[in-house]
């Protein structure tokens, strides 16, 4: 997706080599008409797959997700990464390891909310060494769903999530898939 290329190029700030910040577009301060062209094209790349539920994890990924979901007309569940008063006891859980935050989380979703007649479309801002994808895929795969596969904004292809998880059968489309960076000479591509 170009226009995400250009915007990470033009907006996006790389801190160290293996942090990209794009929080002035996309996972902070959100620029909503853009991620309805993210949105739209998550529903073209997906169409057609019989989707009926939108999976995503708190909280980067439940915007993205919910444009996401017009374009299937289907509801979001989003894992939780904390136990509140208001969730049912009876989950599938999943321990998570955040690269962005250090810690291991253990990620909820109630089962009421993913059944085994769910067709589940997992979408999130970033991918880099897949332990929250892997995570939610545990989630669909406890419940007993059938994973349609992952549509992510962002992929970090030098760190080894990606290839992992397309090894081991997942479909994954990802709208940018960079090859390096640095704060030196900024963000270079796949193509």
């Amino acid at each position: 997706m170009e226009r995400l290329k250009e915007k990470i190029r033009r907006d996006g700030h790389v801190r160290g080599s293996d942090v990209l910040k794009v929080d002035s577009f996309l996972n902070h301060q959100i620029d909503v008409a853009f991620l309805s062209e993210i949105g739209r094209e998550f529903g073209r790349r997906f169409d057609g797959c019989g989707v009926s539920k939108i999976l995503t994890i708190e909280a980067s990924g439940i915007g993205i997700a919910c444009i996401t979901a017009q374009s299937f007309e289907v509801p979001v569940v989003f894992a939780k990464k904390n136990q509140t008063k208001n969730i049912n006891a009876d989950v599938y859980t999943s321990p998570v390891e955040s690269f962005t935050h250090g810690r291991t989380y253990e990620i909820m979703v109630s089962k009421e909310f993913l059944c085994p007649e769910d067709r589940v479309l997992i979408i999130d801002d970033f991918l880099a060494n897949g332990k929250a994808l892997e995570g939610l895929c545990k989630l669909v795969k406890d419940a007993g769903a059938t994973l349609i596969g992952a549509g992510i904004v962002i992929e970090k292809g030098f760190q080894p999530g990606g290839e992992m998880l397309r090894a081991s059968g997942i479909r994954i489309e990802s709208l940018a898939r960079i090859k390096s960076m640095s704060e030196e000479t900024g963000v270079e591509f796949y193509e």
